[in-house]
């Protein structure tokens, strides 16, 4: 081994001081920082507008507030989700600002995640075990899969019931069916936040059973429990405003999941069983 070789051997093994730790979190979460405000301000005030290149047709963005990507995120949700004869009206004049703020912290977390990622990947893997590194390298497009999925099933079914639910029922109560804005705004970030999340279930099953926390067989053993916190979940996310429709069908799907994540710790286990006896021969 060269000089050169083995002193940069000893500088890994030398443990860095707590303070340089500090810095370099600071350091990450400032770029993540950087990263959110650019986007965020992007999304509430620029639009696009097109302009012709001979024949072809290129979207150009432009500063505006009142023709934001935001604001026609908003349009676009309010024309799709909000039922007919339910109205959205505004209650405080800051309260159209608001709801767009909402959705453009929304997009900028969504197109930030690349860079959250890397840099979270950065902080953490010069501490991890190799096996650790491979395991945190194969949760990421699961999760990511996941989490889409919790938030399309919010927007294509939760949200529309609720809203139809909420028409329905005032309007036999004989009140004017109307939403606040603001109200509208952060109930649609909030459920798609929550219910994708929520759907990480299975994807945690697995990760505990691989780092050896939770044994495969007693995610089988215990599956009343899980059902049970798979309801008790779901009553927690649910709106409440369905008399116990959007409640029971969430329940029902994450016991799916339940399910589908005891399948699948068993098979990482197996497959971390496989790996184990390879590297002892």
């Amino acid at each position: 081994m060269s000089e050169r070789t083995a002193r940069t051997e000893q500088v890994k093994d030398v443990e860095r001081p707590l303070l340089d730790h500090i810095l370099e979190l600071a350091r990450r979460v400032r770029r993540i920082l950087v990263f959110l405000l650019s986007f965020f301000l992007f999304f509430f005030a620029f639009g696009y507008t097109t302009i012709q290149v001979g024949n072809y047709v290129i979207p150009v963005p432009y500063p505006s507030l009142f023709d934001s990507f935001s604001v026609i995120m908003v349009r676009w949700i309010i024309y799709h989700v909000l039922p007919p004869g339910l109205k959205l009206i505004n209650l405080n004049p800051l309260d159209p600002m608001i709801a767009s703020a909402y959705f453009s912290f929304f997009l900028a977390v969504f197109f930030s995640i690349p860079v959250i990622i890397r840099e979270a990947w950065a902080f953490v893997s010069p501490g991890l075990y190799e096996h650790e590194r491979r395991l945190f390298k194969r949760v990421i497009v699961p999760a990511l899969l996941l989490y889409a999925g919790g938030a399309a099933f919010a927007y294509f079914v939760i949200i529309p019931l609720m809203m139809e639910f909420v028409l329905i029922f005032t309007s036999e109560l004989g009140v004017e069916p109307t939403l606040s804005l603001r109200a509208f705004a952060s109930t649609v970030i909030t459920m798609m936040t929550v219910t994708g999340l929520a759907f990480e279930y299975p994807l945690a099953m697995a990760v505990t059973t691989y780092l050896g926390l939770v044994k495969a067989k007693t995610w089988f053993e215990n599956w009343r429990w899980g059902v049970m916190g798979a309801f008790i979940i779901a009553w927690a996310i649910s709106p409440g405003t369905t008399g116990g429709v959007i409640e029971t069908t969430i329940g029902l799907i994450l016991s799916v999941l339940y399910f589908v994540g005891a399948y699948a710790a068993k098979a990482v286990e197996r497959k971390k069983v496989r790996e184990n006896r390879q590297l002892k021969r």
